[in-house]
């Protein structure tokens, strides 16, 4: 499989391998759902918004996902790896704050759905966004300078969603890497050794 997908494929027969169409097609339905759902709220998104926002066919839709939820934590879990990933390749602390404030305010339909419109997803998504918070926390645990208290790893991911998340829900995602040093400066304070 090349490592390039093509987003939109071309109209009529073509020579594309049958996974090059499925990575796009999956990758096309991943960004709409958490456009629309940014847009219009997870509970006011019907799978409907999703194929027409995709240029897919709702057996295309099926033949990915059982359901708006299935497509929903896809994306959700996507966009998490994606995050994980960028911050592992920052360096120190503050490079991987950084790197998870600059990744959200570049992918602000991801932002909103990561952060706020999970909530609204119902059970199976909370449930999700507790063993990412825990992951996130793992992380946090591991990069730390020595033994820390139990839950500070937690609570520095805590109130970096809370935080983060306001600036998203008032509109100012794009000024999220303002926060770097600030954020920065709450982990080191949380995370110093015992």
């Amino acid at each position: 499989m090349p490592s390039e997908v093509p987003r939109s494929l071309p109209r009529g027969p073509h020579r594309l391998a049958r996974e090059v169409v499925l990575a796009s097609q999956r990758g096309r339905l991943l960004d709409a759902i958490a456009q629309v759902v940014a847009e219009k709220g997870y509970g006011r998104t019907t799978v409907a918004d999703v194929i027409d926002r995709a240029g897919v066919s709702r057996k295309t839709f099926y033949e990915h996902f059982r359901d708006k939820e299935g497509c929903f934590l896809a994306a959700y879990d996507a966009g998490v790896e994606v995050l994980l990933a960028t911050m592992r390749e920052a360096g120190d602390t503050r490079g991987r704050v950084r790197a998870y404030l600059e990744t959200l305010a570049a992918e602000p339909a991801f932002a909103r759905t990561f952060l706020i419109e999970v909530a609204a997803a119902g059970p199976r998504a909370l449930h999700r966004r507790r063993e990412v918070h825990d992951a996130f926390a793992a992380f946090v645990a591991g990069a730390a300078p020595g033994r820390v208290a139990e839950f500070a790893p937690l609570a520095a991911v805590g109130a970096t969603q809370e935080i983060v998340a306001r600036y998203v829900e008032d509109g100012r995602t794009a000024e999220l890497p303002a926060l770097t040093d600030a954020v920065t400066f709450f982990y080191l304070a949380l995370l110093r050794p015992m």
